[in-house]
């Protein structure tokens, strides 16, 4: 069986870092809606990988510093 994965992010944390960037200014930089990055930050929406991608691409860092999964139990 194939474990959960759980995607958390960082973003709020890159944003306050970055001069406290606003939501619609990261949406802007990254081509997408405020709603989307509102959903993101909150965990309700996982971003493809190409916006994951520009979305650490605004804040100049790995993916990996915007973005960490955990892996939860087996989907049963």
């Amino acid at each position: 069986m194939a474990k959960q994965i759980e995607i958390k992010n960082n973003i709020r944390k890159l944003r306050f870092f970055a001069k406290e960037m606003s939501q619609q200014e990261l949406a802007e930089k990254a081509g997408v809606s405020r709603q989307t990055i509102i959903a993101i930050e909150a965990g309700k929406y996982n971003p493809s990988l190409e916006l994951a991608f520009r979305i650490a691409d605004v804040f100049g860092v790995k993916i990996t510093e915007v973005f960490e999964y955990e892996l939860k139990d087996e989907i049963k």
